[in-house]
Protein backbone atom coordinates (compact mmCIF):
# COMPACT_ATOMS: atom_id res chain seq x y z
CA UNK A 1 0.00 0.00 0.00
CA UNK A 2 2.80 2.39 0.85
CA UNK A 3 4.51 1.68 -2.46
CA UNK A 4 1.23 2.22 -4.30
CA UNK A 5 0.78 5.56 -2.55
CA UNK A 6 4.26 6.67 -3.48
CA UNK A 7 3.67 5.62 -7.09
CA UNK A 8 0.41 7.61 -7.19
CA UNK A 9 2.14 10.70 -5.78
CA UNK A 10 4.95 10.37 -8.33
CA UNK A 11 2.45 9.98 -11.17
CA UNK A 12 0.44 12.95 -9.93
CA UNK A 13 3.52 15.16 -9.77
CA UNK A 14 4.60 14.00 -13.23
CA UNK A 15 1.18 14.79 -14.66
CA UNK A 16 1.13 18.26 -13.11
CA UNK A 17 4.69 18.95 -14.25
CA UNK A 18 3.60 18.09 -17.77
CA UNK A 19 0.57 20.37 -17.34
CA UNK A 20 2.82 23.28 -16.35
CA UNK A 21 4.93 22.66 -19.45
CA UNK A 22 1.84 22.70 -21.68
CA UNK A 23 0.57 25.88 -19.99
CA UNK A 24 3.95 27.50 -20.60
CA UNK A 25 3.73 26.77 -24.32
CA UNK A 26 0.19 28.12 -24.15
CA UNK A 27 1.43 31.33 -22.55
CA UNK A 28 3.85 31.94 -25.42
CA UNK A 29 1.00 31.18 -27.83
CA UNK A 30 -1.25 33.69 -26.07
CA UNK A 31 1.43 36.35 -26.43
CA UNK A 32 2.00 35.61 -30.11
CA UNK A 33 -1.73 35.51 -30.88
CA UNK A 34 -2.29 38.76 -28.98
CA UNK A 35 0.50 40.46 -30.94
CA UNK A 36 -1.08 39.24 -34.19
CA UNK A 37 -4.56 40.48 -33.21
CA UNK A 38 -3.14 43.80 -32.09
CA UNK A 39 -1.86 44.34 -35.62
CA UNK A 40 -5.51 44.87 -36.59
CA UNK A 41 -7.12 46.36 -33.47
CA UNK A 42 -5.82 48.45 -30.62
CA UNK A 43 -6.32 47.06 -27.13
CA UNK A 44 -9.56 48.80 -26.08
CA UNK A 45 -8.72 50.51 -22.83
CA UNK A 46 -7.38 53.91 -21.79
CA UNK A 47 -7.11 56.24 -24.78
CA UNK A 48 -8.47 53.47 -27.04
CA UNK A 49 -11.57 52.79 -24.92
CA UNK A 50 -14.59 51.53 -26.87
CA UNK A 51 -18.10 50.60 -25.75
CA UNK A 52 -18.09 47.84 -28.37
CA UNK A 53 -16.13 45.67 -25.95
CA UNK A 54 -18.64 45.63 -23.13
CA UNK A 55 -19.85 47.50 -20.09
CA UNK A 56 -17.24 49.97 -18.75
CA UNK A 57 -15.61 48.93 -15.46
CA UNK A 58 -14.19 51.85 -13.41
CA UNK A 59 -10.42 52.05 -13.80
CA UNK A 60 -9.47 51.57 -10.15
CA UNK A 61 -11.86 48.67 -9.65
CA UNK A 62 -10.74 47.00 -12.88
CA UNK A 63 -7.04 47.23 -12.05
CA UNK A 64 -7.53 45.92 -8.53
CA UNK A 65 -9.71 42.96 -9.44
CA UNK A 66 -7.87 41.88 -12.58
CA UNK A 67 -4.40 41.96 -10.97
CA UNK A 68 -5.44 40.45 -7.64
CA UNK A 69 -5.33 36.77 -8.76
CA UNK A 70 -1.62 37.07 -9.57
CA UNK A 71 -1.17 38.06 -5.92
CA UNK A 72 -3.64 35.72 -4.24
CA UNK A 73 -3.11 32.53 -6.28
CA UNK A 74 0.66 32.23 -5.56
CA UNK A 75 -0.01 33.13 -1.91
CA UNK A 76 -2.69 30.44 -1.70
CA UNK A 77 -0.45 27.87 -3.36
CA UNK A 78 2.38 28.75 -1.00
CA UNK A 79 0.24 28.49 2.13
CA UNK A 80 -2.22 25.71 1.38
CA UNK A 81 -0.86 23.40 -1.35
CA UNK A 82 2.03 21.72 0.41
CA UNK A 83 4.59 23.94 -1.35
CA UNK A 84 7.30 21.29 -1.20
CA UNK A 85 10.07 23.61 -2.43
CA UNK A 86 9.37 26.62 -0.23
CA UNK A 87 11.62 25.17 2.44
CA UNK A 88 14.45 26.33 0.15
CA UNK A 89 15.52 29.98 0.19
CA UNK A 90 15.84 30.46 -3.59
CA UNK A 91 12.20 29.41 -4.05
CA UNK A 92 11.05 31.65 -1.21
CA UNK A 93 12.85 34.67 -2.64
CA UNK A 94 11.62 34.10 -6.19
CA UNK A 95 8.01 33.64 -5.15
CA UNK A 96 8.37 36.82 -3.08
CA UNK A 97 9.62 38.78 -6.13
CA UNK A 98 6.54 37.76 -8.11
CA UNK A 99 4.21 38.59 -5.22
CA UNK A 100 5.85 41.98 -4.58
CA UNK A 101 5.18 43.05 -8.17
CA UNK A 102 1.52 42.14 -8.00
CA UNK A 103 1.05 43.54 -4.51
CA UNK A 104 2.04 46.87 -6.05
CA UNK A 105 -0.13 46.40 -9.15
CA UNK A 106 -3.23 45.25 -7.28
CA UNK A 107 -3.07 47.27 -4.06
CA UNK A 108 -0.97 50.39 -4.65
CA UNK A 109 -1.14 51.26 -8.36
CA UNK A 110 -4.99 51.51 -8.48
CA UNK A 111 -5.02 53.97 -5.57
CA UNK A 112 -2.66 56.26 -7.49
CA UNK A 113 -4.83 56.37 -10.63
CA UNK A 114 -6.20 59.86 -11.28
CA UNK A 115 -9.49 59.70 -13.12
CA UNK A 116 -8.39 57.00 -15.53
CA UNK A 117 -10.72 55.93 -18.30
CA UNK A 118 -12.80 52.81 -17.62
CA UNK A 119 -11.92 49.36 -18.92
CA UNK A 120 -14.41 47.54 -21.18
CA UNK A 121 -15.74 44.38 -19.52
CA UNK A 122 -14.31 42.01 -22.14
CA UNK A 123 -10.83 43.49 -21.73
CA UNK A 124 -11.18 43.30 -17.95
CA UNK A 125 -12.36 39.67 -18.07
CA UNK A 126 -9.49 38.59 -20.34
CA UNK A 127 -6.96 40.29 -18.05
CA UNK A 128 -8.53 38.60 -15.03
CA UNK A 129 -8.34 35.15 -16.66
CA UNK A 130 -4.74 35.78 -17.70
CA UNK A 131 -3.73 36.67 -14.14
CA UNK A 132 -5.36 33.51 -12.74
CA UNK A 133 -3.59 31.45 -15.42
CA UNK A 134 -0.18 33.00 -14.93
CA UNK A 135 -0.51 33.24 -11.15
CA UNK A 136 -1.04 29.48 -10.99
CA UNK A 137 1.73 28.78 -13.51
CA UNK A 138 4.45 30.82 -11.78
CA UNK A 139 3.29 30.11 -8.24
CA UNK A 140 3.02 26.34 -8.67
CA UNK A 141 6.30 26.06 -10.56
CA UNK A 142 8.33 27.94 -7.97
CA UNK A 143 6.62 26.59 -4.85
CA UNK A 144 6.55 22.91 -5.82
CA UNK A 145 8.90 22.02 -8.69
CA UNK A 146 11.80 24.41 -9.35
CA UNK A 147 15.04 23.03 -7.90
CA UNK A 148 18.16 25.11 -7.26
CA UNK A 149 21.67 24.19 -6.14
CA UNK A 150 23.09 25.52 -2.90
CA UNK A 151 24.48 28.99 -3.39
CA UNK A 152 21.98 29.89 -6.16
CA UNK A 153 21.25 33.27 -4.57
CA UNK A 154 24.97 34.11 -4.78
CA UNK A 155 25.35 32.93 -8.37
CA UNK A 156 25.57 35.13 -11.51
CA UNK A 157 22.17 34.11 -12.94
CA UNK A 158 20.30 35.19 -9.84
CA UNK A 159 22.35 38.34 -9.19
CA UNK A 160 22.12 39.64 -12.77
CA UNK A 161 18.47 38.57 -13.02
CA UNK A 162 17.58 40.22 -9.73
CA UNK A 163 19.29 43.43 -10.87
CA UNK A 164 17.18 43.33 -14.05
CA UNK A 165 14.01 42.65 -12.06
CA UNK A 166 14.66 45.47 -9.62
CA UNK A 167 15.74 47.97 -12.31
CA UNK A 168 12.74 47.10 -14.48
CA UNK A 169 10.28 47.51 -11.63
CA UNK A 170 11.83 50.86 -10.67
CA UNK A 171 11.66 52.07 -14.30
CA UNK A 172 8.06 50.91 -14.60
CA UNK A 173 6.95 52.63 -11.38
CA UNK A 174 8.80 55.88 -12.16
CA UNK A 175 7.46 55.96 -15.73
CA UNK A 176 3.91 55.48 -14.46
CA UNK A 177 4.57 58.37 -12.05
CA UNK A 178 5.55 60.60 -14.98
CA UNK A 179 2.43 59.64 -16.93
CA UNK A 180 0.14 60.31 -13.97
CA UNK A 181 1.59 63.78 -13.47
CA UNK A 182 1.48 65.01 -17.07
CA UNK A 183 -1.66 67.05 -16.41
CA UNK A 184 -1.95 69.81 -13.85
CA UNK A 185 -5.16 70.01 -11.77
CA UNK A 186 -8.07 70.98 -14.03
CA UNK A 187 -6.28 70.15 -17.27
CA UNK A 188 -7.60 67.67 -19.82
CA UNK A 189 -6.18 66.11 -22.94
CA UNK A 190 -2.87 64.38 -23.61
CA UNK A 191 0.70 65.63 -23.47
CA UNK A 192 4.07 64.30 -24.61
CA UNK A 193 5.78 62.48 -21.69
CA UNK A 194 9.11 64.00 -20.70
CA UNK A 195 11.85 62.78 -18.40
CA UNK A 196 13.31 59.43 -17.46
CA UNK A 197 13.47 56.86 -20.23
CA UNK A 198 10.67 58.67 -22.04
CA UNK A 199 13.46 60.78 -23.53
CA UNK A 200 14.55 57.66 -25.42
CA UNK A 201 11.46 55.47 -25.89
CA UNK A 202 7.72 56.01 -26.19
CA UNK A 203 6.89 52.98 -24.05
CA UNK A 204 9.21 53.58 -21.09
CA UNK A 205 6.73 52.00 -18.68
CA UNK A 206 6.40 48.98 -20.97
CA UNK A 207 10.17 48.69 -21.32
CA UNK A 208 10.47 48.65 -17.53
CA UNK A 209 8.03 45.77 -17.19
CA UNK A 210 9.64 43.80 -20.03
CA UNK A 211 13.06 44.21 -18.40
CA UNK A 212 11.57 43.22 -15.04
CA UNK A 213 10.18 39.91 -16.27
CA UNK A 214 13.23 38.99 -18.33
CA UNK A 215 15.30 39.64 -15.21
CA UNK A 216 12.89 37.45 -13.24
CA UNK A 217 13.23 34.71 -15.88
CA UNK A 218 17.02 34.81 -15.61
CA UNK A 219 16.89 34.77 -11.81
CA UNK A 220 14.44 31.83 -11.87
CA UNK A 221 15.77 29.89 -14.87
CA UNK A 222 12.47 28.06 -15.28
CA UNK A 223 10.57 27.34 -18.47
CA UNK A 224 7.48 28.94 -16.92
CA UNK A 225 9.19 32.25 -16.13
CA UNK A 226 10.80 32.37 -19.58
CA UNK A 227 7.39 31.83 -21.19
CA UNK A 228 5.96 34.71 -19.16
CA UNK A 229 8.80 37.03 -20.19
CA UNK A 230 8.30 36.20 -23.88
CA UNK A 231 4.53 36.67 -23.57
CA UNK A 232 5.10 40.05 -21.90
CA UNK A 233 7.39 41.12 -24.74
CA UNK A 234 4.80 40.18 -27.36
CA UNK A 235 1.91 41.99 -25.68
CA UNK A 236 3.63 45.09 -24.30
CA UNK A 237 5.73 45.49 -27.44
CA UNK A 238 2.52 45.63 -29.48
CA UNK A 239 0.95 48.13 -27.11
CA UNK A 240 4.09 50.28 -27.22
CA UNK A 241 3.94 50.25 -31.03
CA UNK A 242 0.33 51.52 -30.94
CA UNK A 243 1.25 54.28 -28.49
CA UNK A 244 4.20 55.32 -30.66
CA UNK A 245 2.02 55.59 -33.77
CA UNK A 246 -0.64 57.47 -31.79
CA UNK A 247 1.84 60.09 -30.54
CA UNK A 248 3.30 60.55 -34.02
CA UNK A 249 -0.21 61.15 -35.43
CA UNK A 250 -1.35 63.46 -32.63
CA UNK A 251 1.75 65.62 -32.07
CA UNK A 252 3.64 67.17 -34.99
CA UNK A 253 6.55 67.97 -32.65
CA UNK A 254 6.83 64.45 -31.24
CA UNK A 255 10.56 63.57 -31.12
CA UNK A 256 11.35 61.40 -34.12
CA UNK A 257 14.46 60.06 -32.41
CA UNK A 258 12.48 58.16 -29.80
CA UNK A 259 12.32 54.40 -30.22
CA UNK A 260 9.18 52.36 -29.63
CA UNK A 261 9.96 50.25 -26.57
CA UNK A 262 13.64 49.30 -26.22
CA UNK A 263 16.19 52.18 -26.01
CA UNK A 264 18.52 52.52 -29.00
CA UNK A 265 17.02 49.41 -30.68
CA UNK A 266 13.25 49.42 -31.29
Amino acid sequence: MEAAGELWQWQSRTDERRLLEILSYGLVGIGALSALLLCFVRMPYGRYFSHRFGYPVPARLAWTLQELPSLLVPLGLSLFSGAARLSEWPNRVLVALFIVHYAHRALIFPVLIRGGKPTPFITFALALIFCVYNGYLQGRSLSNYAEYPSGWLKGPCFIVGFAGWLSGMAINIYSDHILRNLRKPGETGYKIPRGGLFEYVTGANFFGEILEWFGFALASCTFESAAFAICTLFILGSRAHHHHQWYLEKFEDYPKSRKIVIPFVF
